[in-house]
């Protein structure tokens, strides 16, 4: 393989990372330690990791929650589950949460490194036979409008192993607090490790030209998108508006662009892709739930009123439980939406009743 494998081990146990660190190290591995889990999910977010191991018990989140957690980020990363404890039941919980390994402590060496070894070099066997990865980039107005419209395909992106880049063009101050705002908006996108541009253009005052334009032109330049996910021009929101047209022209080398539908959407909004999100709604309530200064107030944000409208636009699908549509502006690379399994494409008739559509899923 090309590269030394690295491996992130989560243990609060000093000794214990420090032997595993060691063992790994000695192996040929790069090896990076955390202590704290929550801290391990940050790090998985940013940092292309071959293999994982972890230990059961831990302050604040045990091994297995924390592998839940793990597996929305990053369902590609193997993982070995360690503990002190040779019990049947933990080793049954941990294979239903889909760790790769179980390892009882003591684990000897030799057992260590070649368990490790053979989960990386799989999983990175894995990624160079897989297809080119996709680089997208979600342009929203607001804090949380991308992960309204296309918190779900996002998801599914990341799972698929692509890189997902979310341009935020204001902090919201008309609707909360800015820090706060700025806050969720980064717990936002590190839960699911994607790169956040957060700009502070004047809530409900984004204009379509200048500045905004040269702003998403220089997030382009420098991250180099083949899928672009923004706003609509069918929605009340001005700022909806300015920014669609803004990222019209600023993403015009851009080879697909698709827009959402958010909550302010008028009847306009035509969707003509249908991206099946039914494997990512539980991360698309948890990237909604990041927003907490909003609960309360946005009847949109609840779970319910998310699920009964991802469930309504599956009808035009393909099968999916629930979808978020797509308005296609250009699809010259011919993919539209995430780049997974689970992901499917179909037309919307033009007609009041729709017609049986026939489906295709997306390419990688």
């Amino acid at each position: 393989m090309d590269g030394a494998l690295h491996v992130l081990v989560v243990d609060d146990d000093p000794d214990t990372a420090l032997f595993v660190r060691t063992v790994l190290q000695r192996g040929g591995m790069t090896v990076t330690t955390c202590a704290d889990p929550l801290e391990a999910l940050a790090l998985a977010g940013r940092v292309e990791f071959d293999a994982a191991i972890t230990d059961i018990e831990m302050p604040g989140m045990t091994g297995l929650e924390f592998l839940d957690r793990l597996r929305q980020a990053r369902p590609d990363l193997p993982v070995a589950v360690m503990t002190a404890h040779a019990s049947v039941d933990y080793a049954v919980d941990a294979l239903r949460r889909q760790a790769d390994e179980f390892l009882v402590k003591p684990v000897p060496k030799d057992t260590l490194a070649a368990t490790i070894r053979r989960l990386a070099e799989t999983a990175q066997a894995k990624r160079a036979a897989a297809p080119q990865r996709q680089t997208v980039l979600a342009i929203g107005a607001h804090p949380d409008d991308v992960e309204i419209g296309v918190g779900g395909t996002l998801a599914a992106h990341r799972s698929a192993g692509d890189q997902v880049v979310i341009l935020t063009l204001s902090r919201g101050a008309r609707g909360g607090e800015v820090d706060d705002r700025q806050n969720e908006s980064l717990a936002a996108a590190e839960l699911i490790g994607a790169r956040l541009f957060l700009e502070d253009l004047e809530d409900t005052r984004i204009s379509p030209m200048d500045p905004t334009m040269s702003i998403i032109e220089r997030v382009v330049s420098e991250v180099r998108p083949t899928i672009v996910y923004t706003h609509s021009a069918n929605d009340r929101h001005q700022d909806h508006r300015a920014v669609h047209q803004a990222a019209s022209v600023a993403t015009r080398s851009v080879p697909t662009v698709a827009c959402f539908q958010s909550p302010s959407a008028t009847i306009d909004f035509r969707p003509s892709r249908f991206v099946d999100i039914t494997g990512f709604t539980r991360t698309k309530l948890d990237l909604l739930k990041s927003f907490r200064s909003q609960a309360g107030i946005r009847a949109y944000l609840e779970d319910d009123f998310v699920l009964a409208t991802a469930r309504y636009w599956s009808r035009y699908g393909s099968g999916g439980r629930y979808c978020e549509p797509l308005e296609v502006v250009r699809d010259a690379g011919g993919v539209v939406g995430a780049t997974s399994d689970s992901a499917f494409q179909t037309s919307l008739p033009t007609s009041a009743t729709p017609s049986p559509t026939t489906t295709e899923p997306f390419g990688v």
